[in-house]
């Protein structure tokens, strides 16, 4: 395919909505070729990636900026599109009946489908600033799509949560991406890739690790902030399995994958990530042992394989590049068959509760074989891929002695042992447990998705080969930076790699046999409920609205003396002293001496403005200020511009004649409220103000006049305008737009001013009668 195909795939992907929005709404299956048609188009590109080529495409954006819409295709990038678009094909079937009937679907298939450009946007983006629009972009529908049923207080707090958690990490990574961008004077990912010696040698380099890490740890439900991931369970079954286990929590991931190359030698790099990402394993293990709720077992367990993908980032080596590949691809096929079984079981069942359910083998066989497939998978059990992802995880913390990372992996891995044997053990054999609803298997729509990814991980498993030869290996290579020397297989020999295997069924098989004892035990530590991250959470909430009801009743007083003197306090103080400190300030020099006429109208202006302040009623105060304007239209007369004058004098006159009359019907009782304080207080303030704006003025007027402007519309008014009037050309022509929006300013105020007298009328006249 042609590079230009790059651009149009991820173009169509954002234009299909409508069409999947029109198929969803009458739960039509034909919305699964949405998915399909991307899947096809971007597996197309799998003969160039394993020839070594990369196809590109590269369109001027904001060229000042050296910013570009630039897409790049490589293993890496390629393995992630084939995810988001196989699985989504899958869940957009398994969809249209999941949600048949529901009342927002043409909504739901919108923001499905968006997020699914969004994600093959991020993925394939060559550019920073690119990569961060499609990053908040998936931040933004995954919100609409946690949130698909608003009237719940618990899917509005998760979705509110998952947003604010990701979009503040999204300002992390934007921070990250000025950095670096800036820096380098590039922000071609590509290109950043290639300068990663200049990288490190950057000052700013440990703020952009550090935020990096931020902005993939928040989107990537890495402990502290992984509270949202399990929590955003409220969202309809096809919403987990595509958002939470195949494409959006591993973005984070896939970000520090894509950088790994430029910030592998960092120490402050390596420490993150393995530290980060061996405690998220820990803790998502913990956690995922005290639930009951299948969704929510299984999205612990998903924090669990996001954390081992992070501390496999962080460990060096070709190795631990091809294990993450290989744990990315498998963890994909199986989390996502079982999320859709956990669905199907809430479907026909009515119930989540693994501990209400029990021996559905007989009434849900296909069910209960996809099940039992994807848990073996997930178990890490030979013939499936999970057991070869498992075993490259050990043989990288063998090969480098990181005993405390083998340490980690292993409490990790049987953890998901007991997961698995949740899901599936636990609800599908043993004796039958009477449910809400007769159980039974669905239609072909609901088990085509997760029939076929536990049969994928059987055969990809059987012949590991196949997806790893194809793809994962140039995956890898992008990871690490260079070519892996190790392949995938299913056996590799009595090694301690099988050893270590071996003892984490063991340990999984007895813990899982102890589950309920377990649990309850992990259940009772209220610790971890009272000063978890979800918990904090709220608190950090709530002292929010608490600093913003203090704030508003500190600054919104509803008085709009204090609201006009504080910005003409900040204008007064802050304008002048930042003149001088600055070497700013200047004194033109003056040629005519102290007794030149505008001098005079300029002194003449002073003393009529202290009659204003000076008035003791209104009618002193509208006549004082009305010889203000009268000077100004002097000086502008003796300035050269007598059509302005003329325009003063007039608006002058008119407005003291209205005011005046205005005034005389006003029955106004109290001269001025003001204490002698407050007026002491305004004085200054008035003073302050009228001081910074001399000194501004002043130093302007220093300034040497640069006539270049006022030439142009000297030279242009007549041949282009039509008129020599420059004033009037200037404002009716050169500056039109700003005219009409200022005539069109007046006119709303004239009929809104119209609508308040009439309303005032009518009610009066009411009253009347």
């Amino acid at each position: 395919m042609r590079p230009m195909d790059i651009l149009a795939l991820v173009a169509a992907s954002l234009l299909l909505a409508p069409l999947a929005a029109w198929l969803g709404g009458r739960s039509s299956p034909l919305v699964a070729a949405v998915p399909a048609l991307l899947f096809a188009g971007f597996l197309a590109f799998l003969p160039d990636i394993r020839a070594g080529a990369a196809p590109s495409e590269v369109h001027s954006w904001i060229p000042s900026l050296g910013i570009d819409v630039s897409f790049r295709i490589d293993g890496l990038s390629l393995l992630f599109a084939l995810l988001i678009t196989g699985i989504g094909t899958l869940v957009f079937l398994y969809a249209s009946a999941y949600l048949q009937g529901h009342e927002r679907l043409p909504r739901f298939y919108v923001a499905l489908t968006l997020f699914m450009g969004a994600m093959l946007g991020a993925v394939l983006a060559d550019d920073l600033v690119l990569l961060v629009v499609f990053w908040e972009l998936t931040s933004l529908t995954s919100f609409l799509l946690i949130g698909t049923t608003p009237e719940s207080a618990e899917a509005r707090r998760s979705a509110q949560q998952g947003l604010l958690v990701t979009v503040a990490g999204g300002l992390a990574l934007l921070a990250a991406v000025i950095l670096l961008g800036s820096g380098l004077g590039t922000y071609s990912i590509s290109e950043i890739l290639v300068r990663g010696d200049a990288v490190a040698a950057l000052p700013a380099a440990p703020a952009i690790v550090v935020l990096l890490a931020i902005g993939a740890f928040a989107k990537s439900a890495q402990v502290p902030l992984h509270s949202w991931l399990p929590n955003a369970m409220v969202a309809p079954t096809p919403v987990s399995a595509f958002l939470h286990s195949a494409t959006m929590v591993k973005l984070g991931v896939y970000l520090l994958a894509r950088f790994n190359p430029v910030f592998e030698g960092y120490e402050l790099w390596t420490l993150l990530l393995t530290g980060v990402g061996g405690a998220t394993m820990i803790a998502g293990a913990v956690l995922a042992l005290r639930e009951t709720d299948l969704k929510r077992v299984l999205a612990y367990s998903t924090v669990v394989s996001l954390g081992t993908l992070v501390l496999l980032i962080g460990l060096p080596g070709e190795t631990s590049a091809l294990a993450f590949a290989a744990f990315l691809f498998g963890h994909a096929l199986y989390k996502a068959c079982l999320f859709l079984v956990a669905g199907i079981v809430d479907h026909e069942t009515g119930t989540r509760d693994s501990t209400a359910l029990g021996g559905l083998r007989h009434a849900m066989p296909v069910t209960a074989v996809a099940a039992g497939l994807g848990a073996m998978s997930m178990a890490g059990l030979p013939l499936f891929f999970g057991f070869v992802g498992k075993e490259l995880i050990y043989e990288t913390g063998l090969e480098g002695a990181a005993l405390l990372a083998l340490a980690v992996a292993l409490v990790a891995n049987a953890a998901m042992v007991v997961v698995a044997g949740v899901v599936a053990v636990r609800c599908f054999l043993g004796p039958r447990v009477e449910t809400l609803a007769p159980a039974h298997d669905p239609g072909f729509r609901m088990l085509a998705g997760p029939v076929v990814l536990a049969v994928l991980g059987l055969v990809f498993g059987i012949a590991p080969w196949i997806a790893g030869d194809g793809l994962l290996t140039f995956a890898a290579q992008e990871i690490s930076g260079r070519r892996a020397d190790a392949t995938l297989a299913l056996w590799h020999g009595f090694t301690p790699a099988l050893a270590l295997s071996a003892l984490t069924l063991l340990i999984g098989v007895a813990a899982f046999l102890r589950w309920d004892v377990l649990r309850g035990a992990l259940s009772r530590i209220r610790q971890i409920d009272a000063w978890g991250p979800d918990r904090g959470y709220d608190a950090l909430l709530l002292g929010l609205q608490r600093i913003a009801v203090w704030q508003t009743n500190a600054i919104q007083t509803g008085s709009l003396r204090v609201y006009v003197g504080r910005v003409l306090t900040i204008v007064a103080f802050a304008g002048a002293p930042a003149l001088y400190l600055l070497g700013g300030f200047a004194f033109p020099l003056t040629d005519g001496g102290w007794l030149r006429p505008d001098l005079v109208l300029a002194a003449a202006l002073i003393v009529a403005a202290l009659a204003v302040v000076g008035a003791r009623g209104f009618v002193a105060g509208i006549v004082a200020a009305g010889m203000v304007g009268f000077a100004v239209a002097l000086l502008f007369l003796l300035n050269g511009a007598p059509d302005l004058a003329f325009t003063q004098f007039s608006v002058e006159a008119i407005a003291i004649v209205i005011l005046l009359a205005i005034v005389g019907r006003l029955p106004f009782r109290q001269q001025d409220a003001r204490t002698r304080p407050q007026r002491l207080r305004d004085g200054a303030i008035a003073v302050g103000l009228g001081v910074s704006a001399t000194c501004v003025l002043l130093t302007v007027l220093a300034i040497p006049f640069d006539g270049r402007l006022s030439d142009y519309f000297r030279v242009a008014s007549v041949p282009e305008a039509h008129g020599r009037n420059l004033v009037n050309v200037i404002l009716v022509d050169f500056r039109a737009l700003d005219t009409l929006g200022e005539i069109s300013v007046l006119g709303l105020a004239a009929v809104a001013a119209a609508a308040v007298v009439a309303g005032v009328r009518r009610r009066m006249s009411e009253k009347r009668t």
